[in-house]
């Protein structure tokens, strides 16, 4: 989609029209669909069985106590103790923050496997109409796909739309660690994509990881394509509003907080997934050194100065991506705020030339992408700005990173 005219006037306009048009949805569907949230059903009783189970004759602790007082439990266990935990509760152990990535791994694997089971079985009930036979059928082929030797998956949730995150890399070990969250529409299904596959979380995480190690080849690198929130669903009321966002701000900040070791973190945020980040910005630890936003409708503030952290803000947005059309402003809870690429916001404005629009960020080849690997290599001074100079550079710590060729 390109942009349209840009007068004031026709922007006025456009911006009421807008809000009208939001107005007129909370009228017809009502506050309450803001607040529909279906249960993790699956998950909630993998925990419940954790909450009631035992080893050696002791409690499970508390899945919700700290990462740190979970760790130390698993750290306690042989091996083949904290394997029988995977396979008694695989969801539980794998999203459990705090549990070793290996063992999320390994519980995540039994758990798609039970998952893939279950959809097998779907595809020929024939209670089911056509079209959930279809659905069966395609969530299955997503979890035979998640299950392949190689993937790592760190999260899981079948239930509903589905919530998933991918990690690319030794997360361990790892020097420097990215996390790329996603916008509207993301969920298993949409998790990874063969047609514009640059534009879905796979690839977005894929392209970032391969771009970093060109970057960088001697930085260990990790990156983790993280789409575990209830994403809103298409451009309606909640992707008008924050609540989806305060929501996933939580989950985010949770996995922050668990992450292994005590690399620099970089936070690249597209879409509705930089309301996502702006919301959660305030209680990130302070390992995340980056926060970078690409094709953002705003971040819930009037400057990045408010967010809160003590990040490096990045922002970037292609010429022809139609997230410029979106009225800039928050009346109400309705709105995301100032937009984040405007000089009065304050953030450190990079070069998109050649993103393609609003989905192709993560396009190999395009100043985007590279601009983002250097942030996620902490290449700082081989970003390009946006506006031909230098001053998204200003003050920047210098590298010993190798440079782009």
């Amino acid at each position: 989609m390109t942009s349209f005219d840009t007068s004031p006037q026709l922007n006025v306009w456009r911006m009421l029209l807008a809000l009208a048009v939001v107005f007129v949805m909370l009228a017809t569907t009502g506050w309450t669909a803001l607040r529909t949230h279906r249960e993790s059903t699956a998950l909630q009783a993998s925990l419940a069985k954790w909450e009631h189970g035992s080893i050696h004759g002791l409690h499970l602790p508390d899945p919700e106590a700290s990462p740190a007082q979970l760790a130390r439990f698993f750290a306690s266990l042989t091996p083949h103790e904290q394997d029988r935990l995977a396979h008694r509760y695989p969801l539980a152990v794998g999203n459990m923050n705090g549990a070793p990535v290996s063992l999320r791994y390994r519980a995540n694997h039994v758990a798609l496997d039970q998952a893939r089971k279950v959809e097998k079985k779907r595809m020929h009930d024939s209670r089911l109409s056509t079209a959930g036979q279809q659905d069966a059928g395609r969530r299955m082929h997503r979890y035979e796909s998640l299950l392949n030797p190689g993937r790592h998956i760190l999260a899981f949730d079948p239930e509903g739309s589905g919530r998933v995150a991918e990690v690319f890399g030794n997360l361990t070990k790892a020097e420097r660690i990215s996390v790329v969250v996603p916008g509207v529409d993301t969920d298993l299904l949409t998790f990874q994509r063969t047609n514009r596959r640059y534009s879905a979380p796979v690839g977005m995480a894929k392209a970032l990881y391969a771009a970093e190690r060109e970057q960088s080849p001697t930085t260990r690198t990790a990156v983790i394509a993280w789409a575990d929130y209830t994403t809103p669903d298409g451009l309606g009321v909640d992707a008008a509003t924050g609540l989806r966002a305060a929501e996933g701000a939580l989950r985010l900040n949770a996995l922050l907080d668990a992450l292994p070791g005590r690399a620099p973190v970089s936070m690249f945020c597209h879409s509705y997934g930089s309301v996502v980040c702006g919301v959660a910005a305030d209680d990130m630890p302070r390992r995340v050194t980056d926060i970078a936003v690409a094709a953002s409708p705003g971040m819930r503030v009037s400057k990045a100065s408010r967010l809160g952290t003590s990040a490096r803000v990045w922002a970037m947005r292609d010429a022809t991506d139609w997230v410029q059309d979106v009225p800039y402003l928050e009346v109400g809870g309705l709105g995301h705020g100032a937009d984040p690429v405007s000089s009065s916001f304050g953030a450190r404005v990079l070069s998109a030339r050649d993103a393609q629009g609003h989905a192709g960020y993560f396009q190999p080849g395009t100043d985007s992408l590279r601009n983002l690997a250097d942030i996620g290599v902490g290449a700082y001074d081989a970003v390009t700005c946006a506006r031909e100079n230098d001053a998204c550079r200003a003050d920047l710590p210098r590298t010993s990173t190798a440079q782009r060729a």
